[in-house]
């Protein structure tokens, strides 16, 4: 609920924005995806950018070399869950189990379990919340986003819902799977990250990880 009540995240002390108010934070969510993620690490590449991956326990397990990849070229790797599920939906007990599933699978790829967490649909239950804590990971969720996901949004419409307003701190949501949402969406989401990567290069704006 950040984006739509921010006062809601402040009250719950689950952080928005990045504290390193340098620059922007590019945070991913749902991967990794066969082709979404090469693409959108291609990017970032290209711009000398980091980012954020949250990830998705199920996914890590049938493409461990993609997020190899991404910690190899220098990004930052976050628990969006094992299964992509929403909190309210779930017991005390299934929400701990998915976060234990989701940090073991992330732990066997890149040797380190998660610091940062991200809950599916960006809502986090009252058991969650503490689950995430008691494990020992930051909630992060995010102050500008795409809504990339949409079936008949463009990357034109993605990139100006980011850039508008764009500010200092701010934490950029976007996607870089569609297993979750429209199909192809992936594809917008590569085409938008140029954009906000060409306008980022040409305001001089950094691209900084949410510390």
């Amino acid at each position: 609920m950040a984006p739509v009540v921010p006062r809601f995240a402040a009250d719950l002390r689950v952080q928005v924005t990045s504290a390193d108010a340098d620059g922007v934070a590019l945070t991913f969510d749902d991967g990794p995806h066969d082709e979404g993620t090469p693409a959108i690490l291609s990017i970032l590449s290209r711009a000398n950018a980091r980012a954020t991956f949250f990830v998705i326990g199920e996914q890590v397990e049938r493409r461990p070399q993609l997020l190899e990849r991404i910690v190899a070229e220098g990004h930052l790797v976050g628990l969006h869950g094992y299964r992509h599920r929403m909190q309210m939906r779930l017991t005390p007990g299934q929400v701990r189990a998915d976060l234990e599933r989701g940090a073991e699978a992330i732990a066997r790829v890149t040797g380190e379990l998660p610091r940062w967490h991200r809950p599916p649909y960006g809502v986090y239950s009252p058991a969650g919340l503490s689950a995430v804590r008691a494990a020992g990971m930051r909630p992060l969720l995010w102050s500008r986003w795409g809504k990339d996901w949409r079936k008949f949004t463009t990357p034109q419409r993605i990139a100006r819902r980011v850039l508008g307003e764009l500010a200092p701190g701010d934490v950029i949501l976007l996607h870089d799977a569609d297993f979750y949402s429209a199909r192809d969406s992936h594809r917008r989401t590569e085409a938008a990250l140029q954009l906000i990567m060409n306008t980022l290069t040409e305001r001089k704006v950094a691209t900084v990880l949410p510390v």
